[in-house]
């Protein structure tokens, strides 16, 4: 498979903050694969729900680099001059479609900063790169969803300007549900 490269891969140099003059956000390389990984399983403890990682840096592997691809990563590392530089935060996203407004968007399915590098503009780069990879797709949108009780997440995702969306719900269907769904369409209503 050819290696993807993303348009866009940028050093924020030009942010103001003293603390971002080494950040540097670019494209995951299958090298990367246990980083992201590790910071998939930080994210889960965050949340309280590292009971439900349940796959692998192999299956992650295949899934961002194999023959079909299915989500993308953007990486935040920060330069830390004698011991190199250092991945402190990430974006997996994918691609879905809107019928309303015909056009593909963006979804982010994770975003994350490790905590002690919190508040240093960082989760803010992130989005702000994946809003210019947006408009240089051509997509008409970027859609997450956030836990209810992160007011620290949601108030910062309201000051990016993302509308916190009250009337929508998320489905979803996994495990033996998702076995009994598939096997009841041969059954009427």
């Amino acid at each position: 498979m050819a290696e993807r490269t993303l348009p866009l891969v940028i050093e924020l140099i030009k942010l103001t903050s003293p603390m971002l003059k080494n950040l540097r956000l670019r494209a995951a390389t299958p090298v990367d694969v246990p980083t992201i990984f590790s910071l998939i399983k930080s994210l889960a403890a965050y949340e309280k729900l590292s009971d439900q990682v349940t796959g692998t840096p192999e299956q992650l592997h295949e899934h961002l680099f194999g023959e079909r691809p299915y989500a993308e990563v953007i990486l935040a590392e920060v330069d830390q001059s004698e011991s190199g530089a250092e991945v402190v935060g990430f974006a997996l996203f994918f691609t879905t479609y809107s019928t309303f407004l015909t056009r593909p968007g963006l979804y982010l399915e994770d975003l994350f900063v490790q905590p002690q590098w919190r508040d240093r503009g960082i989760g803010r780069a992130l989005l702000q790169h994946l809003g210019q990879l947006a408009i240089a797709r051509g997509y008409g949108r970027i859609e997450w969803s956030v836990l209810d009780w992160n007011a620290p997440a949601i108030g910062f995702y309201q000051k990016m300007g993302a509308d916190v969306l009250p009337d929508w719900r998320i489905c979803r269907v996994t495990g033996d549900a998702l076995t009994a769904m598939a096997s009841a369409a041969d059954t009427p209503e």
